[in-house]
C-alpha cells in the first residue's frame, strides 16, 4: 500500500486551479481530470499555491486560471516563473447561470473557474511584459489627469451658476476650457461679498493650475517616450493616419502592444469596444449601444480622432456626410471611428 508521493507519482497527469482572488486570501479549488481535490483558503501567495501543488502533486502539469482585476498580471507571472501554467480571463468571459449569479460565493466562483479551465472554455487576455504595462500606465495616468481637471473646471462653472455669477461671453468658448490668462484673471478677481465663497472659487483654482501644471508634465513624458526605440517607427507611421496625434497614437501602440495577434478587422473592433449590442431571435434582430467593453480611454480617443479625421480627409468627409443622411451623428462616428481603426490596422501591419 502506497503511503507517500514520489517526484513522478502524477507524471502525466493535469492539474486545474481556480483562483478568486482577494487583496487578504484567496479561496483555490484544485481539480484532477477525473475528480475534484479540495477548495480552501490561503494567504495571497503563488509561492504558497506553488509549494502545495508541487509537494501534494509531484510530476503533476499544473493549469491555473484568475480573473482579471485589481491584482493586474504580477500574479500570473510569479505563478508561470514557479512551473503553473496560468492565464487570465475576462471576468465577463466566465459563464455563468441564473443559480450561480443568485449564490454567489467565492468558493462557488473559484469552483466555476477550474471546472471551466479543465472544460478548455476560456481564451485568454494578452499578458504585456512589465515595461509595456508601465508604459500604459503612463498613458492612463495622463488620461485620468485630463479628466480630474476637466472635473474642476465643470466644478467652477457650476459654483459660479450656483450663486448667479454670469461668466462673460469673451469666456464662454476655448478660453474658458483652456483657462486663457485673462479667463484666469477674471475668475481671481470676479466680485464676490462671501469671505467664504471666495476661498472656495481660489481653491479650485489654485487644484485646477495644479493638474494643469501634472497634465503639461505628463505631456512631455509621453512625448519623450514616443521617441524610444520601441515606439519611434511605429508611431511616425500612425501620424500619417488623418485625427492621429501624439497622445492617441501612444495610448494605440502601449494598449494595442502587437498589432499580429488580432487577425480580423472584427477582433480589434471588439477589442477596443467598438461594436454593438446585439439581441436577435427568429427573423428579428436588434442592435443597441455599443458595448462596455474595452478599454475606455482608447476608445474615447478614437471617437475624438474621428471627429477631427471627417474634417481633414475628404474621403472619411463623404462618407460621413452619407450616413448622418440615415442616422443621428454620434453613431455615424462610431462608423467613421471603425474605419479609422482600419486604417490604424493596415498601417500597423503593412509598416506603410
Amino acid at each position: 500500500m502506497r503511503t507517500k508521493v514520489n517526484e513522478k507519482t502524477f507524471d502525466g497527469q493535469s492539474f486545474y486551479v481556480g483562483i478568486d482572488v482577494h487583496k487578504k486570501s484567496w479561496k483555490v479549488t484544485v481539480l484532477s481530470d477525473q475528480y475534484e481535490h479540495k477548495t480552501m483558503s490561503q494567504n495571497p501567495d503563488p509561492k504558497l499555491l506553488a509549494g502545495y501543488l508541487h509537494r501534494n502533486f509531484p510530476g503533476g502539469s499544473y493549469h491555473a486560471v484568475y480573473e482579471a482585476g485589481f491584482s493586474g498580471f504580477g500574479t500570473c507571472r510569479e505563478l508561470i516563473d514557479l512551473g503553473i501554467n496560468c492565464i487570465v480571463i475576462h471576468p465577463a468571459d466566465v459563464p455563468t447561470s441564473q443559480k450561480e449569479r443568485l449564490l454567489k460565493t467565492d468558493k462557488a466562483d473559484s469552483r466555476k473557474l477550474a471546472k471551466s479551465l479543465r472544460r478548455d472554455e476560456f481564451r485568454a487576455i494578452d499578458i504585456p511584459d512589465p515595461k509595456m504595462e508601465a508604459d500604459r500606465a503612463l498613458i492612463r495616468q495622463r488620461f485620468r489627469v485630463m479628466k480630474d481637471l476637466s472635473r474642476t473646471k465643470n466644478r467652477i462653472k457650476s459654483l459660479l451658476f450656483q450663486f448667479g455669477i454670469h461668466i462673460p461671453d469673451q469666456f464662454t468658448t476655448a478660453q474658458s476650457r483652456h483657462w486663457s490668462k485673462s479667463y484666469l484673471n477674471w475668475l481671481r478677481n470676479v466680485p464676490i461679498r462671501e469671505g467664504s465663497l471666495r476661498q472656495v472659487l481660489n481653491n479650485y483654482i489654485d487644484i485646477g493650475q495644479t493638474q494643469r501644471e501634472q497634465l503639461l508634465e505628463l505631456n512631455r513624458q509621453v512625448r519623450s517616450l514616443s521617441q524610444t526605440l520601441e515606439y519611434k517607427d511605429n508611431y511616425h507611421l500612425l501620424l500619417s493616419v488623418p485625427g492621429i496625434g501624439l497622445l492617441t497614437g501612444m495610448a494605440i501602440l502601449t494598449q494595442l502592444s502587437d498589432i499580429a495577434r488580432f487577425t480580423r478587422l472584427d477582433e480589434l473592433c471588439s477589442y477596443v469596444g467598438l461594436i454593438p449590442r446585439m439581441h436577435g431571435s427568429g427573423d428579428k434582430m436588434q442592435t443597441g449601444k455599443m458595448v462596455r467593453r474595452g478599454r475606455k480611454e482608447l476608445k474615447i480617443m478614437l471617437i475624438e480622432a474621428s471627429w477631427e479625421a471627417v474634417r481633414k480627409d475628404p474621403v472619411l468627409m463623404a462618407k460621413f456626410a452619407a450616413l448622418s443622411k440615415t442616422m443621428h451623428k454620434n453613431k455615424a462616428i462610431i462608423r467613421i471611428a471603425r474605419k479609422l481603426l482600419s486604417r490604424i490596422r493596415y498601417v500597423l501591419v503593412n509598416q506603410e
